[in-house]
């Protein structure tokens, strides 16, 4: 079995952090191998918890996407709790004054691997922040569950900058949590200005034992808890890089049914049409079933969907971000002008689609919206996937 860096912390003692004020930026799958909280085991070995944060959906996971949190104490210890996802972008990196009573900040997050999820941003503001305060910063490392040999899509354009994507990453990066903050310590210079410059941070990233860069998360022997509302599976993880980008259209992705973002679809889409559609583009490692949904909440909430679930068959030779890619093409030319774009604010950009913000660009929507072929569109992430490659490398740690 794999050992989180959790594991190894507690394993190996915390000693180090004996004395010491201590914070914990951490949500539900901040858990050991035995599904202990990480409040929960340090606050049994006696260290000294001054402050919890908590990033989008909260230290509990109760909130679902995009939903503002209040600061306000932990129900089970009592323990200030700073909510780093609020109602404006300034609320999603720490004050110099929720820092002033910590000397060292635990990072551990679960990530999916994809840069959308926002975690590893909330991670990177944390670094700058810890950073100006003189905070060390000991980030425990978890695996990425879909593997840390693929990479996938495109990077961040100069003013694509958002909360799904602070830093020039690709969507599908094949880095650990820990590597990620290794990358922003390193400075990313070959994107926006915000982590373009190193950072002078007192990192320590505690390493996993076991884990190898190929490994999908079952072979890990650990328990999956899903860090966010719709993230219930590691299935839902491995599509996450493709079918999230249905959140820059107004096709729902499937919040409100019980395998979200593997089912998508919306009450004018034909779902036999589409996956016919999808079928003929030859997209390796994934098979798609047409069907009917009603989503109990969120887009058409209570209305009958015509769709198709994604099955993925072979998840090496499965490619999750040309699939999502794949199926906006398609569902541009099955919906007709029903499909439509994101205008609505997301993710505190109002003056971007959502769509341009999650490709990075504007590129791949004016594709779709010119009838591009999906091999070029394909072609216009490949040599940001190629210089990633090369870029990530000394930060890797497996």
């Amino acid at each position: 079995m794999v050992q989180t860096g959790l594991d190894v912390l507690l394993e190996d003692g915390i000693g180090g952090l004996r004395g010491r004020r201590v914070g914990v930026l951490c949500h539900p799958a901040s858990v050991s191998s035995r599904l202990v909280h990480i409040v929960d085991a340090l606050a049994a070995a006696e260290v000294k918890l001054t402050r919890l944060f908590g990033p989008e959906h909260g230290i509990r996971g109760e909130a679902q996407d995009m939903i503002g949190i209040a600061c306000n104490r932990d129900a089970r210890t009592g323990i200030p709790v700073t909510s780093l996802y609020g109602e404006a972008f300034e609320s999603l990196r720490p004050a110099a004054a929720e820092l002033a009573d910590i000397d060292v900040l635990l990072v551990d997050l679960q990530d999916v691997g994809s840069r959308y999820y926002t975690f590893i941003w909330t991670m990177a503001l944390c670094l700058q922040g810890a950073a100006r305060a003189g905070v060390a910063v000991m980030v425990l490392d978890r695996p990425n569950p879909i593997g840390g040999a693929a990479i996938e899509g495109g990077e961040v354009s100069p003013g694509a900058e958002s909360f799904v994507g602070l830093g020039s990453v690709p969507v599908r990066h094949g880095l650990t949590i820990g590597e990620v903050a290794r990358l922003v310590r390193a400075g990313m210079p070959w994107g926006g200005e915000r982590f373009a410059k190193p950072l002078d941070c007192d990192l320590q990233v505690v390493a996993m034992r076991g884990w190898r860069r190929g490994d999908f998360f079952e072979t890990t022997g650990l328990p999956w808890v899903f860090p966010s509302p719709n993230m219930p599976t590691v299935d839902t993880a491995l599509v996450y890089p493709g079918l999230c980008l249905l959140e820059g259209t107004n096709i729902s992705e499937g919040r409100g049914t019980t395998r979200p973002f593997e089912i998508i679809g919306a009450p004018f889409v034909d779902g036999y049409r589409l996956a016919e559609h999808l079928a003929a583009d030859g997209l390796p490692g994934v098979r798609f079933r047409p069907l009917s949904f009603r989503p109990t909440f969120h887009k058409f909430a209570g209305q009958v969907c015509g769709g198709v679930q994604i099955h993925v068959a072979d998840r090496v030779a499965f490619r999750p971000y040309l699939t999502g890619i794949a199926i906006l093409r398609a569902l541009r030319t099955i919906a007709g002008q029903a499909f439509c774009w994101r205008t609505e604010k997301y993710e505190f950009v109002s003056d971007r689609p959502a769509i341009d913000l999650l490709t990075g660009g504007d590129a791949i929507r004016r594709g779709i919206e010119a009838g591009a072929s999906l091999n070029d569109l394909r072609v216009t992430w490949q040599p940001a996937e190629d210089a990633f490659t090369d870029r990530r490398r000394a930060c890797l740690v497996y």
